[in-house]
Order: C-alpha cells, then sequence, then structure tokens
C-alpha cells in the first residue's frame, strides 16, 4: 500500500518512507491511499495478535511486513482492559498501563520499534522532534531513550502541564534533550512543523516527528480499540460505542479508522475541554483555529488540532457527513471538577482531568436517552494529575510503580524562547 498527503501535491510514499519522513513534503498528513476493510474480524487472543491482524493491510508489501507480528509483541507488552463503570452499560477502557502511565506509550513504543528497524544512514543520527501538551513527550522519551542513532528532541510549554509531567518530560538525558518553551502547545506544534519542513535543516540534520501527525504513531493507535471491540463483541455480541477524549485528534482518528475498517464499534463521540475549536465546528461554526487555553486537562489544550485534516480526508471532505456522524461537545474546568468529586463520592471511581470530559460528555448522551454499551477512553492515570485529582477526593492517589520510578529521577529541561529560530539553534547544535 501507499500513502498520500492530505494536501494531495506530494507524491505517494511507501509506509516506510511514510514513517521515516513523519509530514509529508508539501506540509500535509499522510493517509492510506486505500481504504481497507473487512466483514468477518475476529479476535486473535491477544492484544498484539489483534493489533498485527487490523494493521496487515497496512504492512502490505513494505519492508516493515516481515517484522510486523514482532513490533507488535514489542510495543504491546502491557494489557489495555475494559472495566466496568458502576453505571449499567458503561465502561472505561484502561489505556495508562504502559511505562509514563498514559495512551501515547502504544504509538509511541511501536514508532520506535519501527524506526529501529528501518534501513538508513547509521553515520548521522536521526532527531525525531516532537511537541508535546503533556503526555506525548515522556512516551516518546521512555520509547527512544537509549536507542543508538536517534536523538529526541521534545518541546512543551513551560507552565502549562503538570508538575509530574514536566517532571518526566526532562528525567531521561542522554539522547533526549527537553526545551520548556516560553508558549503554549500551538507555539510547539508550529515551531516543530517548521522544522520538518526545513530542506535546508534536513539536509543538514536528518528529521522525522513522532506527534500523532506521524503515521508510525498514530496507525497503532487503532490496536487497541480494534482488540477492545474484537472482545467485547465476542462476549456480549453488542457492538462497543466510544467517547474519545480528545485535543491534537490523533486518538479520535484512531477509532474512527478502525471503525472504518468493518470493527465492531458503534456511535464515536469526541471529548475536549474549554478550547472548542472542533466543537464550534460541529455545531455548525466555521472550522477556526484559535489560540489555546489552559485548562485542567492540558493534553487537550489545544487550538489547532493538526489531525483536523485527516477527518476531513476520512469523510472526502463532505463537512456535512461529518457534523451528521460525531457528536462533540466541551467540558470546562468547573465541570471537570465537579465530575471527578461526585463519581469519586458516589462510586469510589477516580479520574484523570482528561478522562473526566469524557466521561462528562457520556453522562449527557445518558441523560439524552442514549442506550448501548458505551466505553471511555481513560488517557492517562490520575496519579499524574495529583495536584487536580487529590483535593478533589480528598486522599492521596496510589503511584504506578514505572511513573515512581521515573519521579526518582532528577530532571532538566532547557528554557526556549517560542520562536522557530530558536529550535532551529538547538537542532543544529
Amino acid at each position: 500500500m501507499n500513502f498520500v498527503s492530505t494536501r494531495h501535491t506530494a507524491p505517494p510514499a511507501t509506509l516506510s518512507q511514510a514513517i521515516a519522513a513523519g509530514l509529508a513534503p508539501d506540509g500535509g498528513l499522510y493517509v492510506p491511499a486505500q481504504r481497507p476493510q473487512a466483514s468477518a474480524w475476529q479476535p486473535q487472543g491477544s492484544l498484539a495478535l489483534d493489533a498485527a491482524a487490523v494493521l496487515a493491510p497496512y504492512f502490505e508489501g513494505d519492508a516493515l511486513a516481515p517484522h510486523l507480528s514482532q513490533l507488535c509483541a514489542d510495543a504491546f507488552d502491557f494489557p489495555a482492559p475494559l472495566r466496568a463503570l458502576s453505571t449499567p452499560g458503561d465502561y472505561v477502557l484502561e489505556l495508562f498501563h504502559g511505562p509514563t502511565a498514559a495512551f501515547k506509550d502504544f504509538g509511541a513504543r511501536f514508532l520506535a520499534a519501527s524506526l529501529a528497524r528501518l534501513q538508513r544512514d547509521r553515520e548521522q543520527p536521526l532527531t525525531i522532534v516532537v511537541a508535546t501538551s503533556g503526555d506525548t513527550g515522556a512516551a516518546v522519551a521512555a520509547a527512544f531513550h537509549g536507542q543508538p542513532g536517534i536523538r529526541v528532541v521534545v518541546l512543551y510549554p513551560d507552565g502549562r502541564v503538570s508538575p509530574r509531567q514536566a517532571h518526566q518530560l526532562g528525567c531521561f538525558g542522554d539522547n533526549i534533550h527537553t526545551l520548556r518553551v516560553a508558549g503554549s502547545f500551538d507555539d510547539c506544534q508550529a515551531m516543530v512543523k517548521q522544522a520538518l519542513g526545513d530542506r535546508e535543516l534536513q539536509a543538514r540534520v536528518p528529521l522525522s516527528s513522532a506527534n500523532s501527525i506521524s503515521l508510525g504513531r498514530w496507525l497503532p493507535q487503532m490496536s487497541y480499540y480494534a482488540h477492545v471491540a474484537l472482545e467485547h463483541h465476542a462476549g456480549t455480541g453488542n457492538v462497543l460505542n466510544l467517547v474519545v477524549p480528545t485535543g491534537n485528534l490523533g486518538n479520535a482518528m484512531a477509532a474512527l479508522l478502525a471503525r472504518a475498517m468493518g470493527l465492531p464499534l458503534g456511535q464515536i463521540a469526541l471529548a475536549t475541554n474549554a478550547n472548542d475549536v472542533l466543537p464550534r465546528f460541529f455545531h455548525g461554526g466555521a472550522y477556526q483555529p484559535a489560540t489555546s487555553v489552559a485548562t485542567l486537562a492540558n493534553a487537550m489544550d489545544v487550538g489547532a488540532p493538526s489531525n483536523f485534516e485527516r477527518l476531513r480526508w476520512l469523510y472526502a471532505d463532505d463537512d456535512a457527513a461529518l457534523r451528521a456522524d460525531l457528536h462533540v461537545e466541551a467540558v470546562d474546568d468547573a465541570a471537570i471538577r465537579a465530575l471527578i468529586a461526585r463519581r469519586w463520592t458516589q462510586a469510589g471511581e477516580v479520574f484523570c482531568p482528561h478522562t473526566a470530559t469524557a466521561v462528562a460528555v457520556l453522562e449527557a448522551l445518558r441523560a439524552d436517552g442514549m442506550q448501548g454499551d458505551w466505553a471511555v477512553a481513560a488517557t492517562a492515570h490520575p496519579a499524574k494529575f495529583e495536584s487536580v485529582v487529590e483535593p478533589l477526593i480528598g486522599q492521596a492517589l496510589d503511584v504506578p510503580p514505572s511513573l515512581s520510578a521515573l519521579l526518582q529521577r532528577p530532571a532538566h529541561a532547557q528554557p526556549c524562547a517560542p520562536e522557530y529560530a530558536a529550535l532551529r539553534e538547538v537542532l543544529l547544535t
């Protein structure tokens, strides 16, 4: 299979070429030239095996195809359990059992394993440059830490991630370089995109991306949705509906592409925080990126979601069909706080601020009479946001061992101006 740009002016690329490049030469995002579909998906018995099955059509004919089973085994060696909530028919899909306690671990580890197997010039290191609004950077750093021939430069908005997220981002060292940018995530993302499009820089410093704009991050995120959908359907006979908290739209796009392939997924609703660019569009307004605002659900503080280009591609640029198919709602900080406190008091359930936005949307859907089995994607462990969650539930949270180990390491991040020239200088040196 070949992959083409959402902007239609770049030549087609193989999977390996697209993964290595990160961004298409015309500034667009790579998408599959064809959309594979099947009507008789069967569970394979494990997350890794289901991942290999759902990814196989995209790897067909590529140099990475013989390695696909091992890539999945390497990347998906921790669980993604579906747990019942206290409200009937409602579930939470726990995606935070990886090394950095966030769903980004799945895609980051798969991308790192893929790049390790690609043939490239080992004499000149490949630099992975990644913008993060909180969780991506740590997952990418953990996945690539110590990998020969690769260095990682992580940009995060200074003061706009949780203290534990900031510590994770700066605690790796070695081949991981962390920049705390005096700006927003949108500034960080714009700087990364400019670097990836700088041909003169690329000639001197080979670059790739590990944001969800990367095909190697986006496609494997279908795996946990495929796995849980197949297992749930086999066990109950029911399709599973989803509520996905989203910022840059990569995780949501993974769920939508999995459903488009014929997997037993039903309706998909999206939850955002007070950054309501997407809800305004879905409620009939123009798509108008805006300056992001800081919220409790900081990993979703995105005012210009990159994957909106892929979303429109999936619906053949038919905005009416797109709006008709998806339900999207914004949840502000006051509602996030209220939900975390109330669900703890009522049922002993605890959620990170991002997961709380999705639970709030599910509650609203149920209040409107929505039926069926619904799962909320729990994108991060609540212990990463102890300064938000613990005061609301009145007690300390247990810290997962992997997160605890990272928090015990020293951390450092280099200050950086929110200007491309500052990033370019770092990349050249």
